[in-house]
């Protein structure tokens, strides 16, 4: 016992096929899950990685040996097993999927009744212990597995998030990088007046065209230049199991995320006056702005989808927000999605007639940021504490939420330690003065730097 395995992470399970992740290893996960859940039946879905389908095998005869019936929704994104999850009532969901990690990577999102998380500080962990002890009781009754094909009905849920009267004729390019985000698009093509050019949209899990990460550069140019090709008014692209999107402007330019939950928080306090908007503290003037103007209460919590879903339901905030493009709905078991913001901002281009990057002028016009740059370090806490030093005497409050963040009147900055690299992540806002904003970035970058050289 006390053995701990690589692939188990603060939350979720992920590693390369086969050495830190095989079929014997889900397999023991299964009936470890099984036996600390104690699931009536558990929805088990699967991204397009050529490895999903032999630890898909073992996942379910783990489950199924260890008394739990499970529903197979097959190819699917994460986002479909919350569906599934919490719309049949099931007392559970697995995901088999590493998102945008490289191909020989595959790893397990593991949810309860509701889709609620399981991390390392409510079970994951426990379940670890199991899989290491791999000393499993014979259950009353073996599981049974049976497909459940709901992808029809999740097309229907998601059509409910936007007024299809409000909706005109776009053209929207829409790149799935070869995951299955694909899949949801053509179930939802028929409700849309839109014109959708497809990009990268079979799923092939050899990805043909490299992984995808819209937030790696690289990976954006395909998606921006179909933009400027054909004249569209918006383009997404999403990772493999599509919980987040990205968006383009009708120009091919990203969109930084951050600004993206601005427009949506305005988007549903529109439909409901006083909600309480959940943001992380990486960026958040904007977002803080456009909440108070809107009649909300904007609530800061730490960055990271268990943090989030957590707060979010003790304010019942009808939306979450983080700039790196993940985004939570009440109405979506507070869990996060990647197509009803997409959705949702089509909307908006419709009501408004405005392009998207005449909606977003005004706002990175007000609220320059950076956007998230890392750095190595030697030692993350001597940087955050250095860094906080220099600043301290200027600053006129300082936090510690995640990592640290410090207002200096007219900009701002939170440095933060990745949870998983020896990697500083650092971004920088100002009031209305993007001369201010570089200075300063470049000012702390250098003091890494030299910490770093140091």
């Amino acid at each position: 016992m006390g053995e701990h395995y690589p692939a188990f992470k603060a939350y979720d399970i992920r590693g390369r096929v086969p050495d830190e992740l095989n079929p014997d290893m889900v397999y023991r996960t299964g009936r470890a899950y099984a036996q600390w859940l104690q699931p009536r039946d558990v929805v088990v879905g699967r991204d397009a990685r050529l490895s999903s389908p032999a630890l898909f095998d073992a996942l379910v005869k783990g489950l199924n040996d260890g008394g739990a019936d499970v529903l197979d929704i097959g190819l699917c994104g994460t986002e479909e097993v919350y569906y599934a999850t919490f719309s049949q009532g099931s007392s559970g969901g697995i995901m088999l999927t590493a998102s945008h990690n490289p191909p020989d990577y595959n790893g397990l999102k593991m949810v309860r009744e509701d889709a609620r998380p399981i991390s390392s500080d409510n079970g994951l962990y426990e379940i670890e212990a199991l899989v290491a002890g791999n000393d499993f009781p014979v259950p009353d009754k073996r599981g049974a597995c049976r497909e459940l094909n709901l992808r029809g009905q999740y097309a229907d849920f998601l059509m409910g998030f936007v007024n299809l009267d409000r909706l005109k004729p776009l053209k929207i390019v829409v790149n799935a990088g070869n995951g299955c985000a694909g899949l949801v698009v053509d179930a939802l093509a028929p409700h849309l007046p839109f014109e959708l050019i497809r990009l990268q949209h079979e799923p092939d899990g050899t990805f043909p065209n490299g992984v995808p990460n819209p937030l790696l550069p690289e990976c954006r140019e395909v998606t921006a230049e179909a933009v400027r090709s054909n004249a569209a008014d918006l383009g997404v692209a999403w990772d493999g199991d599509f919980d987040r999107c990205f968006l383009f402007d009708e120009r091919g330019e990203f969109v930084e995320g951050y600004y993206i939950v601005g427009l949506i928080a305005q988007a549903l306090l529109k439909r409901e006056a006083g909600g309480r908007i959940v943001h992380d503290p990486r960026l958040e003037w904007n977002t803080q702005d456009i909440v108070k103007a809107a009649g909300g209460i904007a609530v800061q919590t730490k960055a990271g989808h268990a943090f989030i879903k957590a707060r979010m339901r003790e304010e019942d905030a009808i939306y979450g927000g983080e700039m790196s493009a993940h985004h939570y709905f009440r109405d979506f078991a507070y869990c996060d999605n990647g197509n009803i913001p997409w959705l949702l901002v089509a909307q908006m281009l419709c009501e408004t007639g405005r392009p998207l990057s005449s909606l977003l002028a005004e706002r990175i016009a007000l609220y320059p940021a950076s956007g998230e740059i890392n750095r190595e370090v030697a030692d993350a806490d001597a940087a955050l504490s250095q860094v906080a030093q220099n600043y301290r005497a200027s600053a006129i409050s300082e936090e510690s939420v995640d990592g640290v963040s410090m207002d200096c009147g007219q900009w701002r900055f939170n440095l933060r330690k990745s949870n998983t690299e020896p990697l500083v992540r650092l971004n920088v806002e100002a009031r209305g003065d993007s001369g201010l904003m570089q200075r300063k970035t470049v000012e702390i970058l250098a003091l890494l730097d030299a910490l770093k050289g140091a």
